[in-house]
């Protein structure tokens, strides 16, 4: 029973520790901190200590970029691929746009593959992730125009 009651009495003392007040920070005055953005980006950021790369050092980070330019250049790729699933339609050969549009970009890919230059690659990158944009843009737009006119038909005929 000892026991009980000061485990009772430990735990209403932890409830009241808890429910007493806390003491509040000092309030902060607008005018006491930085005065030009200049000095509250030189507070806030985490300054690079400015370290000349040897030889070794250039190649990792050399490889750094190309790794992460490489893993941007699969994503694309595969998001080509994702979007020809919806050109299912043959073209005027009788081939269907999937084909002809995974086999194009299949060509742009390989010729681009020995690239090295960086801003180049990125401009490939942004210009590929723009075009299957704008092309998908353009399906949905004609899948919704197509929608239109058939329940324009539908409610013309009914």
């Amino acid at each position: 029973m000892a026991v009980a009651g000061r485990a009772r009495a430990c735990a209403s003392a932890a409830l009241r520790a808890l429910a007493a007040p806390r003491p509040r920070p000092p309030a902060r005055a607008i005018h006491e901190g930085p005065d030009t953005i200049e000095e509250l980006l030189d507070r806030h950021l985490v300054k690079k200590p400015a370290a000349v790369l040897d030889d070794d050092a250039a190649e990792a980070e050399a490889r750094r970029r190309l790794t992460s330019s490489r893993r941007e250049a699969l994503g694309l790729y595969r998001d080509i691929l994702r979007a020809t699933r919806l050109f299912a339609w043959p073209d005027d050969r009788g081939v269907p746009w999937r084909e002809v549009l995974r086999a194009n970009a299949r060509r742009e890919f390989e010729e681009a593959r020995g690239e090295r230059d960086p801003e180049v690659v990125a401009r490939l990158l942004i210009g590929g992730r723009d075009a299957v944009q704008q092309a998908l843009d353009r399906l949905a737009e004609a899948s919704r125009r197509a929608i239109e006119a058939e329940e324009a038909k539908r409610r013309g005929g009914a």
